[in-house]
């Protein structure tokens, strides 16, 4: 292990390779990190700013660079970038929770580290870059988009400050805007920033402008083994279903389970009818299955309402969340389960298409979303979890799913090549329409209060802030009114509505 100590990420203060000190480098932060990559590539590289440097918790380096695509930072005292990154990007991973392991790629140069042969991958596109702080973010943006695995970690520093100060300049931000996201974004980040904090910083939009765009630029890892040190052996699987009026196609989703090289112990089918009158479709539980089927009946229709009761009846160490009009190989569990091993994660999201549906990502990356119905999840760390009811029948109960995992430390990895084929049934989706009450008034809230739900619940307010722009930008097209002034106070009107139902359902 190398520790690079800065000052103030000015110029370099010492460097250590275990306990001995390295002479002969550079006092350039910048210069020292690329050459100390270059001189021990087989090396984490741990950057510690000297203030830090009895503040380090040094065995959790060893449980959090548990493989060699790990990339970490503890904000101490500093981050980089503000919440004002939220006017850009509106995924997760830019809304932190600095209390859990977090994963994010905004980077704090406090304490953190990576290693060597990642960083390699980075100086034919990054060595012009003088900033260290920057270079730090740089290397977590583009590379989280190609695989590497990038988390804030607060378990490294010993003490943390209550409040963080940020170091980016406005001028910072435009920049990094304008190299790692489209360049639209820029357009958006000057409008937000005129709106809601009545500032027109034009001179950074124009001397950030025409700088390099990294948005397409790719990073290959595949060379760098990944093998996680964590140690897992429990491979038992349980299986949750929801369905409704489809027992044909959830009959062929219990014979894929039945043909599974790594068997389920247990399928848990929670069978839906709002008919008070009704009774199951579900008449093929007593064949010959080679795991249990515990089949709940339930005249309580929603899909956030049946996973939760299948949480309570799991037993198993994995649960498979899995939908009632899919197809799969007989090796998905298994590969499922070793690559979650593979990984060290607790969270796999499989790739999940529909037939000839072009695969657009091909890399294992981190993940902004969660499959309610493609997922595998470590058990354990479903406890006390639950799809938020407020959300039934309308969308975002998975993505809050999700949110509610990361908010406990848990990250979600899509995989590209665990596939799995979505028929989209008939009858699919809501099976029945529901007319929802917000949609026989005026106005008509725009975005669905679902939707408000679930963004006022998981984005900051600069996210907020940014998804109504684009929403009504984005709108403007679709709908009838013209006049710019009567729109925004259309727009206003249904925005406001959809906060009040927002309010409704999250009380109900």
């Amino acid at each position: 292990m190398i520790k690079l100590i800065h000052q103030n990420n000015s110029k370099v203060a010492a460097i250590f390779k275990d306990e001995e000190q390295l002479s002969g480098y550079s006092e350039n932060i910048t210069k020292t990190f690329w050459k100390l990559a270059e001189d021990f590539p087989r090396e984490k590289i741990i950057w510690i700013e000297e203030a830090q440097q009895n503040n380090i918790n040094e065995e959790a380096f060893a449980e959090v660079f548990h493989h060699d695509l790990i990339m970490v930072s503890c904000a101490v005292k500093t981050s980089f970038f503000s919440e004002d990154i939220g006017y850009v990007d509106q995924f997760p991973f830019a809304n932190v929770n600095w209390s859990v392991l977090y994963p994010t790629w905004l980077m704090s140069s406090d304490i953190g580290g990576i290693y060597a042969s990642a960083v390699l991958k980075f100086k034919k596109e990054f060595q012009q870059i003088s900033n260290f702080e920057y270079l730090l973010n740089a290397i977590a943006k583009l590379g989280q988009h190609h695989g590497l695995f990038c988390y804030h970690a607060p378990q490294l520093a010993i003490k943390k400050a209550t409040e963080l100060e940020y170091k980016a300049t406005t001028q910072d931000l435009f920049s990094f805007t304008f190299q790692f996201y489209k360049k639209a974004r820029g357009i958006i980040l000057l409008c937000c920033f005129a709106q809601y904090k009545k500032r027109y910083p034009l001179r950074s939009l124009i001397s950030t402008g025409l700088k390099r765009n990294f948005f397409n630029t790719e990073i290959d890892f595949a060379d760098i083994e990944v093998k996680s040190s964590k140690s897992v052996t429990n491979n038992s699987i349980d299986v949750i279903i929801p369905t409704i009026g489809r027992p044909e196609h959830l009959l062929n989703v219990l014979k894929d389970l039945k043909k599974q090289s790594l068997l389920p112990q247990k399928v848990i089918v929670v069978e839906q009818n709002p008919d008070m009158g009704s009774t199951s479709d579900f008449n093929f539980a007593a064949d010959d299955w080679p795991f249990k089927i515990q089949h709940i009946f339930t005249h309580q229709t929603g899909a956030c309402n049946a996973r939760n009761i299948a949480l309570q009846e799991v037993t198993a160490s994995w649960v498979f969340f899995c939908d009632d009009d899919i197809r799969f190989k007989s090796n998905v569990l298994h590969n499922a389960f070793m690559s979650s091993v593979q990984f060290g994660v607790n969270v796999l999201n499989l790739n999940c298409k529909q037939e000839n549906e072009v695969n657009t990502y091909l890399k294992v990356k981190q993940w902004a979303s969660f499959g309610s119905g493609t997922s595998f999840v470590y058990s354990e760390k479903l406890k006390n979890l639950k799809f938020d009811l407020a959300l039934e029948y309308g969308y975002g109960e998975d993505m809050d799913f999700g949110m509610q995992l990361r908010n406990q430390g848990v990250d979600i990895i899509y995989h590209p090549d665990i596939k799995i084929v979505h028929l989209k049934a008939p009858m699919g989706g809501f099976r029945a329409k529901t007319i929802k009450p917000w949609e026989k008034t005026e106005p008509i809230p725009k975005p669905s209060p679902t939707v408000m739900t679930f963004i006022q619940k998981n984005y900051s307010i600069p996210q907020i802030r940014a998804y109504k722009f684009i929403l009504w930008l984005k709108f403007y097209k679709a709908q009838d009114i013209k006049n710019p002034l009567k729109y925004k106070i259309n727009m206003q009107k249904r925005w406001e509505a959809s906060e009040a139902w927002a309010r409704k359902i999250a009380n109900k």
